[in-house]
C-alpha cells in the first residue's frame, strides 16, 4: 500500500433514522476537519433566527465525539430542547491511487469499504416521542440554575466562615513549634546546624 494515496473518502447516502421528520430540516453534517465554532455559530443562526423547531447532528467515525460536543453546547445554549441519540453503522468508500503503476499496465484504483460507526442526534424545541429508543428529555437548567445557585452561595459562604477562622492559628503554632525547634539547637554549635540538612535528605 506504500506506492498508493488515498484521493477520495465518500460517505454511503442513508436516510436520517428519524420518523417524520419535517422536509426541510437543518443537518448538520459534523466532519473531522469541522471547526465547531463554524458549525456552532451556523447552527444557532438557524434555530435562533430563522426559527427552525428541530436540528439534526450527524457524523461518522472520528467526528462522532465532535458530533456530541456541538450537541452539548447546543443544548447549554438554548435550552429546554428535546433529544433523541441514533447510532449506527456507515458505509464509507475510500478510492486508493496507485502512484507508480507498471509501465504497461492502467493506472490501478483501489476502491476500500469502511464500516465506522455514525451517530445522529435530533435536538426539537417541540416535544418528541419519549418512548423511543435514544429519548433524552430536556435538562431543568432553569430550576436547576437557580437550586444550585443558593446551595452554591450557602456552602461557599458556610465554607469560607468555616475555613478562614481555623486556618490562621495552625500556622501561627507551626512557626512558634518550628522557631522553638531551632532556636535550642543553635546553641549547641555548629555541628547539629551541619547534620540539620542531612536529616532532611
Amino acid at each position: 500500500m506504500e506506492n498508493f494515496r488515498k484521493v477520495r473518502t465518500s460517505e454511503e447516502a442513508s436516510p436520517l433514522p428519524f420518523p417524520d421528520l419535517p422536509p426541510d430540516v437543518v443537518e448538520m453534517k459534523v466532519k473531522e476537519g469541522s471547526k465547531i465554532r463554524n458549525l456552532m455559530n451556523f447552527a444557532m443562526a438557524q434555530m435562533e433566527l430563522k426559527g427552525s423547531r428541530q436540528i439534526v447532528f450527524s457524523g461518522c467515525g472520528r467526528a462522532v465525539t465532535k458530533t456530541i460536543t456541538c450537541v452539548e453546547i447546543m443544548k447549554r445554549k438554548l435550552g429546554g430542547l428535546h433529544q433523541v441519540t441514533k447510532v449506527r453503522y456507515k458505509t464509507l468508500l475510500e478510492v486508493w491511487e496507485n502512484q507508480d503503476p507498471l509501465p504497461d499496465g492502467p493506472a490501478q484504483n483501489l476502491t476500500v469499504h469502511k464500516n465506522v460507526p455514525s451517530i445522529c442526534i435530533l435536538l426539537s424545541r417541540d416535544p418528541l416521542d419519549p418512548n423511543q429508543t435514544g429519548y433524552q428529555p430536556p435538562e431543568p437548567w432553569h430550576g436547576l440554575g437557580t437550586q444550585l445557585g443558593k446551595t452554591a452561595e450557602d456552602t461557599s459562604g458556610s465554607s469560607t466562615k468555616g475555613l478562614k477562622r481555623p486556618l490562621p492559628p495552625p500556622c501561627e503554632e507551626l512557626l512558634t513549634k518550628k522557631l522553638q525547634v531551632q532556636v535550642p539547637d543553635s546553641p549547641r554549635g555548629s555541628e547539629t546546624t551541619d547534620h540539620q540538612p542531612d536529616q532532611h535528605h
